[in-house]
């Protein structure tokens, strides 16, 4: 069975406020979760494995082996684990923030960067060394691309309501007419409000809710068939050029790195 993409926000009946924002590593087993809870600092979170989703108020953000995830200070949420995850978090003080971005925000993550979130998490760092690697962790994130990779959370019931509907079984092709008369409106009013409140269209959005759930689907080590199927691509080669696109790198190259050596 596929395992439910987070989309919406979950309303966590224990929420925790953190002051500080740490900076550390730690292995996580999948289906982990962080509950709900906010900073007073900023943090650039990361996964060197696995594959990590942050709920937040405005959608549901991924983390992964090439992606790290930016969440400025007093943003709530919620991290869930998929696959066996090595989890980075790099805080970051308020008023001298590593990335000068005041939203939450994916970077994409290179080979220098990636070594370095990972050297800049070691535990035991002397203060000298992790000042040094800080300051090119620093300069490398402000040449590094953001880029507003997220799913966005509906307001518009009608439009939650077709959301959860598609992504129920995103196996299963829903058109949108079919789904507007699932949630009990028109489909002109459905995609007005795809546009209105998500800025894309209902196919562009099931894309990019096939592309969210396939790097869950590969971080627990479904093979690329098998995903592809699940995530309702017709042919292993349609799934693997989108992903390409998407992500840059192959679906095999991403279960690659996603799982644990």
């Amino acid at each position: 069975m596929p395992v439910p993409l987070p989309i919406f926000c979950r309303i966590m009946s224990n929420i925790r406020h953190e002051p500080v924002a740490p900076t550390q590593m730690a292995m996580r087993t999948s289906g982990d979760v962080i509950d709900r809870h906010r900073h007073d600092d900023h943090q650039l979170i990361y996964v060197s494995t696995g594959v990590l989703a942050i709920d937040t108020a405005l959608g549901t953000w991924l983390a992964s082996t090439n992606r790290a995830v930016w969440v400025p200070a007093g943003t709530w949420h919620q991290h869930r684990f998929y696959g066996r995850s090595l989890f980075h978090t790099v805080g970051s003080a308020l008023a001298d923030p590593l990335l000068p971005v005041a939203e939450v925000a994916v970077v994409l993550v290179g080979d220098l960067l990636r070594e370095l979130i990972i050297a800049g998490t070691e535990p035991d760092l002397s203060a000298p060394e992790s000042a040094r690697i800080r300051a090119v962790l620093r300069d490398r994130l402000r040449r590094a691309h953001v880029e507003p990779l997220t799913m966005p959370t509906a307001r518009d019931p009608r439009l939650a309501h077709a959301c959860r509907l598609a992504t129920d079984d995103l196996s299963t092709p829903r058109p949108l007419t079919w789904l507007a008369h699932a949630a009990g409106t028109s489909d002109r009013t459905l995609a007005r409000l795809f546009r209105a409140e998500f800025g894309t269209t209902y196919p562009q959005w099931r894309t990019g809710a096939r592309v969210f759930q396939a790097m869950i689907e590969l971080a627990q080590g479904s093979s690329v068939t098998e995903t592809a199927a699940r995530c309702g691509w017709a042919t292993p080669s349609a799934f693997i050029d989108t992903f390409t696109r998407a992500m840059g790198q192959t679906p095999g190259a991403y279960r690659s790195a996603a799982r644990p050596s």
